[in-house]
């Protein structure tokens, strides 16, 4: 297998798991929201424009990235998402509670910067 074949079925690899695992995530969030459950307001606007804005992030454009579609400008809004996660919402708390935020964090960034690969819609 060639360099090239091998990158782009890892970028694949990264993007479609990374972003199946926060989908997970992002439908707990729209189990929250149609149920009007509580939910943080870490950056001042209010809990439900932060859960709705949680599962734009979380759910909708983690899909988008699992295609390929439109996937730097998708993983903008999770990335972000992640860092208020890990620096404002549990800037407090020790290395072990925002672990999981950096590390999604990092794959978000790193799609971002890398793109889908070629084994995405955006490249066809």
């Amino acid at each position: 297998m060639s360099n090239t074949l091998l990158k782009d079925i890892g970028l694949a690899f990264l993007r479609i798991a990374a972003s199946s695992m926060m989908a997970v995530h992002g439908y707990g969030k729209l189990q929250m929201l149609i149920n009007g459950a509580d939910f943080a307001d870490p950056i001042g606007i209010g809990s439900t424009p932060s859960l709705f804005l949680a599962v734009l992030a979380e759910l909708v454009c983690p899909v988008l990235i699992i295609f390929g579609f439109k996937t730097r400008w998708a993983a903008i809004p999770t990335a972000i998402t992640m860092a208020v996660a890990a620096f404002i919402a549990h800037g407090a708390d020790p290395f072990q509670k925002k672990e999981m935020a950096l590390v999604y964090l990092t794959i978000f960034v790193t799609i971002m910067l890398v793109g889908p690969g070629k084994y995405s819609v955006d490249k066809r």
